[in-house]
């Protein structure tokens, strides 16, 4: 691609970072984020013109020197002495305001993606998207959300406030110094073909020239660095969270003996991770040469140009030693591009990353699949397709019914969409169409129930509030559940969800809807995992519950022990292979 070829997508990326960088500063806290900015440019801006006073205290300071003058030289000494004690002062805060502006601008993005993240099932609707769009397409395939909330937010606010204020602070050092270095370096005359020359401000075009051609040269060294820095963080996130599933899974990685496969995984996908990072160590290896080299030619550079003009008497010491500090201001202000191109590199990786993460959840936002959901006294749906994230339909068109004093058994062969239909009924499945009316006082029991971690009395009354309920219907929730050992710990904390068993998490998600009392129980295999005496005694609570809400139950499960609780069922049956569906669902009744 051609360098006119490139900028509209430039253009197109600085598009997206002012539209990931603007949100803070128009929020509710707009007022303390312009403010905290505004002073970081102030404090930046007193540096430059410190830098203007130290240029001219160059020349006074050295003259003395050259001169023998000793009451000059210790009046400039002490002048040194409270111009560095103002610019350690401006330093000082420009360095704690900048901070807290990049603390406060992540803690307000932290907050606004956690909010999207977690808001219309967007976290659940990225985990299946990994499943049906190419593994290649990060734009709508984003991994790791954790790592991009974590780790990139805090890039983000910090690269981007150090670089803009970089910018900014070599604009104004240019437009500072540029007339500084104009007037001390004269013109540079000579003859050619006869006819005399004479370029003024010499040493101004050298600058220009000096530091262009390192920019140029700078970005085809370590343009390679964009990509390896994006792939360098997403191997360190799967890394991490490869760890973190062996953690989850570990009893059951132990008992497997998966312990080898594990290492070797692991092992793989840290390769990965030496093997990018290799490269791009590689890479900024090549651009270090560059940059060491161009910023030592650039001390001596200076007064290689203006050593005969010192020489030759146009010039004392002092005005040699100003024209090499306004050559270094004017060329470091130039030279800003060269100097944060590793920083650009990774600020273009996370701006890059967290743009796809931003278009992810703006598209789960809104992906609903045209499946509409309200509050009814009974369950029922018309018009409902649903179907796989693969795009393969398990229903087409269901229309099912169930009103309060029912007892619903769903059955069907493994894999046939029980658990998807369970999932729409809830409406939280994306891949769904048509209509739902069901009941507010609802619960649904998943298959693999979720324990926070923490005081047992959060793991049983979440996602509500513990404080909602007293010691006393918690305990006697845990006794219906079969947990009467589970009772006085009620204020313990622990990783309950690895902690328990099976059987013990399966009942303390059944203490749950004891505890809540809903009027409306989904169950998807919810006993599955309890001897046939303790299902018995809970079915019976179960039914006894709803009954006596004049609600209903729903249950997923295959053992005849369960069915026998059930006075109807819904039986998922194939259709012919030419059907539009998977399934059909055979309704019926078997009686009290």
């Amino acid at each position: 691609m051609t360098t006119i070829g490139k900028l509209p997508a430039f253009r197109q990326f600085l598009g997206k970072a002012w539209a990931l960088s603007v949100p803070y500063f128009k929020s509710d806290e707009r007022w303390r984020a312009r403010g905290l900015l505004l002073a970081i440019i102030a404090l930046n801006l007193g540096l430059v013109y410190m830098a203007v006073l130290f240029n001219d205290w160059n020349k006074l300071f050295y003259d003395s020197l050259q001169n023998k003058q000793a009451d000059v030289f210790w009046t400039q000494l002490g002048r040194f002495t409270y111009l560095a004690f103002a610019f350690i002062i401006i330093a000082v805060y420009k360095f704690y305001l900048t901070q807290l502006l990049e603390m406060r601008w992540r803690a307000w993005m932290t907050g606004h993606y956690l909010q999207r993240w977690l808001s219309a099932h967007a976290f659940y609707k990225l985990e299946l998207s990994r499943f049906t769009r190419p593994l290649n397409s990060e734009a709508t395939n984003p991994d790791n959300p954790d790592q991009r909330i974590q780790e990139d937010l805090n890039l983000f606010t910090s690269y981007t406030i150090g670089l803009s204020m970089g910018l900014l602070n070599s604009v104004v050092t240019l437009a500072s110094f540029v007339g500084i270095l104009w007037g001390l370096s004269g013109g540079f005359a000579f003859s050619f073909q006869g006819n005399e020359y004479n370029i003024p401000g010499f040493m101004v075009w050298m600058a220009i020239l000096y530091c262009v051609t390192g920019s140029v040269l700078t970005h085809y060294i370590g343009r390679p660095q964009i990509k390896l820095n994006f792939e360098q963080q997403r191997y360190e996130a799967d890394f991490r969270h490869h760890m973190v599933r062996v953690r989850e899974y570990s009893e059951s990685i132990a008992l497997d003996k998966g312990e080898a496969v594990e290492r070797m995984q692991l092992d793989s996908r840290f390769s990965q991770l030496l093997g990018n990072y290799l490269q791009l160590i590689k890479a900024q290896k090549n651009l270090i040469w560059f940059t060491s080299f161009f910023g030592q030619a650039a001390v001596v550079f200076p007064f290689v140009v203006a050593a005969p003009r010192f020489f030759s008497g146009a010039i004392q010491l002092g005005e040699l030693m100003q024209i090499s500090s306004a050559f270094g201001q004017v060329q470091g202000a130039l030279s800003w591009f060269v100097d944060s191109y590793s920083s650009l590199a990774s600020w273009r990786a996370t701006t890059d990353r967290l743009t796809s993460f931003e278009e992810a959840v703006s598209a789960a936002a809104l992906d609903n699949h045209s499946l509409t959901s309200t509050d009814s006294q009974a369950l029922h749906t018309s018009d409902l397709t649903v179907a796989l994230p693969t795009g393969a339909v398990l229903l087409s068109h269901a229309s099912l019914n169930a009103k309060g004093g029912d007892s619903v058994l769903l059955q069907g062969p493994s894999g046939s969409g029980k658990s998807t239909l369970f999932r729409a009924f809830a409406g939280i499945w994306p891949f769904a169409s048509g209509k739902i009316e069901r009941p507010a006082e609802a619960m649904f029991i998943p298959q693999r129930p979720y324990f926070p971690n923490g005081p047992l009395r959060d793991a049983l009354a979440y996602p509500q509030a513990a404080s909602a309920y007293t010691d006393d219907a918690l305990r006697q929730a845990l006794a219906e559940a079969l947990l009467p050992n589970l009772t006085e710990q009620l204020d313990k904390s622990d990783a309950w969800g690895q902690k328990l068993s099976g059987g013990e998490q399966q009942r303390l998600a059944l203490a749950r809807v004891f505890l809540k009392k809903p009027k409306w129980v989904f169950a998807d295999e919810a006993t599955s995992a309890l001897d046939e005496n303790a299902e018995n005694i809970i079915y019976r609570r179960l039914l006894a519950l709803v009954q006596y809400a004049q609600g209903a139950i729903i249950s997923i499960a295959h053992r005849p022990a369960v069915a026998a609780f059930h006075t109807t069922h819904w039986q998922l049956e194939n259709q012919p292979e030419e059907a539009t569906a998977l399934y059909q669902v055979r309704v019926r009744q078997t009686g009290s």
